[in-house]
């Protein structure tokens, strides 16, 4: 038997039970997501009194952050942190930025003719948006990795794996706009964006239960380099950190889309721009001398 393969009695329905850890964690954070993402522009401009441009240039930036900034996350997966402890960091990520949703605040009302906004819960409103991006961008190119590991190479259950697993993904989709969409409109903003962090929550608890069943395929290849200190800290710690403090200005580039300050003659918009930037970077890091990133990452943010 392959060292890669999981032992038979590992097996549940013909697939390693790792496989249905990662289909429930990723069917619960595309619920999570797509829900949020369901009602972003109406809360925007419904609620907070954004014009469309406004609303559509954030969610255009929030996409454009969305998909790039999983680039990153595989990366660093790839060479430091291992994929179990990125998923579950941006697991933790993720639950926060769903909860910070549910604080709407007051709603945006017009006062002789000028628009006036609850500027704290908007500013709550833009870091939770920064949060879920960095957390999408550990947990999203990893947790289909660690369905590939699950199987040997050569394994003919391989596709149909992959299979179930996208099938998690289809079926948090669907219940979220559903689920997440009526709950905010019928009963108000909080419920819906509430919902989705409550699905964010059972993903992480799920994948935090089952994590045994991945039989370390999702560990970091080195652990020792994770022990090295950089800037006086354990590496691992340093990402952490560095991460965490990445929030702040994701978030400050919400509000400047949010505020126009990206309108670049209404032509380029702030997530080609922020597209460019990050793979640009993401090459320059790959280039010769240097561990390129794996390809499946492209793909696995998909």
């Amino acid at each position: 038997m392959s060292a890669t393969a999981l032992p038979a009695r590992d097996d549940f329905l013909g697939h390693p039970k790792g496989v249905y850890v990662c289909f429930f964690t990723e069917m619960w954070e595309r619920f999570s997501f797509y829900g949020m993402k369901a009602l972003l522009l109406l809360y925007l401009t419904k609620y907070h009194l954004f014009g469309d441009k406004a609303g559509l240039d954030l969610l255009g930036a929030y996409g454009g952050l969305v998909y790039c900034v999983p680039v990153i996350g595989g990366l660093l997966a790839d060479r430091w942190l291992g994929m179990r402890k990125a998923v579950v960091f941006g697991g933790i990520l993720l639950v926060l930025g769903h909860v910070g949703m549910a604080f709407e605040g007051h709603a945006a009302a017009r006062v002789a003719g000028v628009v006036v906004r609850d500027t704290a819960s908007l500013g709550v409103t833009y870091l939770s948006l920064a949060l879920i991006i960095m957390g999408v961008g550990f947990l999203k190119p990893n947790i289909s990795t660690i369905v590939g590991k699950l199987y040997a190479p050569d394994d003919p259950r391989r596709d149909s794996g992959f299979s179930l697993f996208y099938a998690g993904i289809n079926l948090g989709a669907l219940f979220a706009s559903l689920v997440c969409g009526f709950l905010g409109e019928a009963y108000g903003w909080r419920y819906g964006f509430g919902a989705a962090g409550i699905g964010m929550l059972l993903g992480l608890g799920m994948f935090l239960w089952g994590q045994k069943y991945l039989h370390g395929h999702a560990e970091p290849a080195q652990p020792a380099l994770l022990r090295q200190r950089v800037a006086g800290l354990p590496r691992e710690w340093a990402i952490y950190l560095a991460a965490v403090l990445g929030v702040l200005p994701v978030a400050w580039l919400m509000w400047a889309a949010a505020n126009g300050a990206f309108s670049l003659g209404g032509e380029i918009s702030l997530a080609l721009l922020l597209m460019l930037v990050v793979l640009g970077g993401v090459l320059l890091c790959g280039s010769p001398g240097s561990p390129a990133p794996s390809a499946r990452r492209c793909s696995a943010s998909r």
